[in-house]
């Protein structure tokens, strides 16, 4: 096993003067199961694709364990990637497709037969170690493609959004699998998807880009709870964190009737950032206008506007952009209804207008 470090990479693609990964620092650990996480194009499947060997780094540099790997051929780096598509060989059985790198590598057959069968196990592949790829489901094929990285038994596994081409429910089960796989393995993974709810339920720690640079890494449990900026604050969260510019006065930000603690360096408007589960109904407060309400059976939860039309969200791109409260799925409002809230005095975020970094 190994560990894993990117230390001030670089890449800039021809053409372009923006880097698409700009000195990443970040850190491995070894056995740790890391996720890049991020918007598309924010620079994560590069990242994965630096550490591969697929692409050039133009300052800075990669290790694995204490070797340097950064001009090393991607076949020489002990990785083993699993992709969007299976890539799998159609005339192959299932059992040739996971040995074939071994064939290649002039593994002997006895050998190539033993881990093959013992990755097939693993991945409950074993009654289907005869059939060809086009006899099996979307999530068969994904686990002989992780089949096929297991068998070699690489110091690092590199994934890149694995899951992406499975339906919803597949996604969920394949997700648990795959992590549950990694921690019994114990092999250092890094893995790449656009999709934060897979971020927080797979790793062990996530790392969040947004432009090429990186904005965040810590656990998922931290990241959602102490969000660095305001960025990652709505990023990681589903349903996202309400983020809402409010001006100062006073030492307080004006949510319409209600009022927000700020430090006195808070400026004279400040982002406020609320969880959906981090308000409470009220009988004073903040009034939000009822738009639309999704009943999930344990959960409700209220979209709407703010009554105070003066109030903005900060992402000013974002013209769609609602308030969302999770509410009494016993009890939910009517769409045209105007309801009001308080929050929870732990429960709110504080950001810089002017750069999105966090006040509180």
């Amino acid at each position: 096993m190994a560990s894993v470090v990117f230390k001030d990479a670089s890449r800039i693609y021809p053409g372009t003067t923006t880097p698409a990964v700009d000195k990443l620092n970040l850190t491995v650990n070894d056995g740790e199961f890391l996720v890049l996480v991020g918007p598309s194009g924010c620079g994560k499947s590069t990242s994965l694709r630096m550490l591969a060997g697929l692409e050039e780094i133009d300052n800075g540099a990669i290790f694995i364990g204490d070797r340097d790997v950064t001009n090393v051929a991607p076949k020489d780096r002990d990785i083993a990637m699993v992709f969007q598509s299976y890539a799998l060989y159609p005339h192959m059985t299932v059992a040739e497709n996971m040995g074939f790198a071994l064939k290649i590598a002039g593994v002997a057959k006895e050998e190539r037969d033993r881990r093959v069968l013992e990755a097939a196990k693993l991945l409950d592949l074993e009654p289907y170690l005869e059939r060809k790829p086009k006899a099996l489901s979307g999530g068969q094929r994904q686990r002989v493609a992780m089949g096929r990285a297991i068998v070699r038994e690489p110091q690092v596994f590199l994934m890149d959004e694995p899951l992406s081409n499975l339906d919803a429910k597949l996604r969920v089960a394949t997700r648990t699998q795959i992590a549950a796989l990694q921690r019994r393995l114990g092999i250092t993974t890094v893995y790449v998807t656009h999709d934060q709810v897979e971020a927080m339920t797979m790793g062990d720690r996530v790392a969040v880009l947004k432009d090429g640079l990186l904005q965040q890494v810590d656990t998922p449990r931290n990241l959602y709870d102490n969000p660095a900026n305001a960025f990652v604050a709505g990023f990681i969260g589903s349903p996202a964190m309400n983020l809402l510019i409010a001006p100062v006065s006073g030492g307080k930000a004006k949510l319409g009737g209600l009022d927000v603690d700020v430090p006195a360096s808070a400026g004279s408007s400040v982002i406020v950032g609320i969880r959906p589960e981090g308000f409470t109904p009220a009988s004073k407060g903040f009034d939000i206008q009822v738009e639309v309400v999704e009943e999930l059976g344990a959960d409700a939860f209220v979209y709407g506007k703010p009554a105070d039309s003066a109030l903005k969200f900060a992402n000013a791109s974002d013209e769609g952009a609602q308030v969302i409260v999770r509410w009494d799925p016993k009890n939910p409002p009517k769409s045209g209804q105007t309801v009001t809230v308080s929050a929870k005095s732990d429960a709110v975020h504080l950001f810089n207008v002017a750069d999105g970094s966090r006040l509180k």
